[in-house]
């Protein structure tokens, strides 16, 4: 018995001493851990970088990629900027025709109708209530955005108004884009867009500028079964929802981005560049495309930092930034902010070039930001200073008009009405028809003031988008044949 007793004990000593090392270990373990992320992602981005090689193209990046043909070819990617191209996919997305296979078609025009409605939604005016609102260029934009709607209307009413007969009726509704505790308010503007459809019948909707309030319209639309034209939403997302009654007649982030990024690395020589960009999708999505194709040029993003809208201090992650020896900076948001990001850099001897959104190339970002503005390059949907008779011809009606130059938003939302207006007059009063005649757009391309807005197969124009650059404090602007780079522009898509 003594003997069985003592060698229990021996065991259960062992057992306790066992315990005491691994538990020991593990503590070392998680508190190493702890150590590391109580550093600053600055310096994780450093350490990182150095491991994996950022800024420097690795053997990979450099072995050549399968060519594919035109057909496979999606949103006027390059070859070099294809992802996952190395291997051939199972099945290629979004390089077929969508379809409609509803009984909309058999549906009767209407007999009685005083006027031919068309839905608007857009933020034109800020709702004063709790919670967070956008910043005032949202609504500048949304101003911009009526402005062009209305002078699309007013000339087809000019001209007769619906085949001759009946004027065509703007119903408008304000995008609140309000966010309360981080959470967006999607139940005002749902309520907007079905009031559009089965209060007003509105035939088409032409519509918005954040990417949170347009998906939400999409699916409603396509329960309703009602043709929507985006003018301002540039979340490539929009179109990969595959709903076959969503349009957009402006060049999206994707596109955008990949001449940004051409442009950075391959023309500027930067190797090692960062992003500061705001906490929104807006800021995510555009990071995010601009981050696969640095990627898939060898120079993948040094790190990545974000702000709350409407800061106005940028201390702590330009501090951070500083450590990284890098060549540019990124900035996606609006236009304040990055005036503000600019200027900080500079106070603190930060001398990298910026590069910025769409969203950077207001009047307010040169006024706040002055002299530092000069040399920025942000990307941009489309180049306003081309030689286009029927542009120039589009500026003075509309200063006429409204006593104000023409920008994008107003100009992209003059194509989309006069588009939706072209499809009425051709397809009738049935709604599956109108949106026959927006994808008969695929073969024949529209041409608009902001140039000829050819869709793909899912709807989204993949028409050339363009560079703005300050200089003598003053945006300038260079089309892709200008900057130098060429993205495979396909411009008509098989039926």
């Amino acid at each position: 018995m003594r003997r069985i007793f003592m060698k229990r004990k021996i065991l259960f000593i062992g057992s306790i001493i066992i315990i005491l090392v691994i538990g020991s270990a593990t503590f070392r373990a998680l508190h190493e851990v702890s150590a590391e992320q109580s550093e600053p992602k600055a310096d994780l981005s450093r350490e990182r970088s150095e491991r994996e090689g950022v800024g420097e193209r690795s053997e990979q990046t450099q072995k050549p990629k399968p060519k594919i043909t035109e057909e496979e070819r999606y949103g006027s990617t390059p070859d070099e900027l294809i992802p996952y191209a190395r291997k051939a996919p199972y099945k290629r997305e979004f390089v077929t025709p969508l379809e409609y296979l509803g009984p909309g078609r058999l549906k009767p025009e209407p007999t009685n109708i005083d006027t031919v409605k068309i839905g608007f939604l857009a933020p034109m005016y800020q709702v004063v209530a709790e919670g967070v609102s956008m910043p005032y260029q949202y609504y500048e934009m949304g101003r911009y955005m009526l402005y062009g709607a209305q002078l699309a209307l007013e000339e087809a009413n000019a001209r007769g108004g619906y085949r001759g007969k009946i004027p065509y009726e703007l119903v408008k509704y304000n995008d609140p884009v309000l966010e309360v505790k981080d959470t967006w308010l999607w139940g005002t503007f749902s309520n907007q867009v079905v009031d559009l459809i089965y209060k007003h019948k509105v035939w088409t909707i032409v519509t918005t500028i954040g990417g949170e309030n347009s998906h939400i319209l999409i699916r409603i639309c396509l329960r309703a079964e009602v043709p929507i034209m985006n003018v301002a939403n540039t979340d490539p997302t929009y179109a990969e929802t595959k709903i076959p009654w969503a349009f957009r007649c402006i060049g999206d982030d994707r596109q955008q981005c990949y001449v940004l990024a051409k442009h950075a690395y391959e023309k500027m020589g930067y190797k090692r560049v960062a992003a500061l960009r705001v906490n929104s999708r807006y800021g995510r999505v555009g990071v995010k495309e601009f981050r696969e194709a640095a990627q898939r040029l060898g120079y993948p993003l040094v790190a990545e930092f974000k702000y709350k809208f409407g800061e106005t201090d940028f201390t702590m992650q330009l501090e951070a930034m500083k450590t990284l020896n890098l060549d540019a900076v990124l900035t996606w948001g609006n236009a304040k902010e990055s005036a503000l990001i600019l200027k900080q850099m500079r106070q603190m001897g930060m001398k990298q070039p910026l590069l910025g959104s769409d969203r950077v190339v207001f009047d307010e970002f040169l006024q706040i930001a002055g002299k530092d503005a000069e040399g920025i390059v942000a990307a941009y949907p489309w180049d306003p200073t081309r030689d286009d008779p029927m542009l120039l011809a589009f500026k003075e009606r509309f200063f006429q008009r409204f006593g104000v130059s023409p920008e994008t938003y107003a100009a992209h939302t003059y194509d989309g009405m006069n588009m939706v207006i072209q499809a009425i007059e051709k397809a009738g009063l049935n709604r599956a028809k109108i949106r026959d005649a927006l994808d008969e757009m695929r073969t024949n391309i529209y041409h608009g003031v902001t140039g000829e807005i050819p869709l793909d197969y899912i709807y989204q124009d993949v028409g050339p988008v363009a560079l703005a650059m300050v200089k003598n404090g003053k945006f300038e602007f260079m089309s892709e044949e200008k900057a130098g780079i060429y993205l495979p522009r396909k411009m008509v898509f098989k039926k």
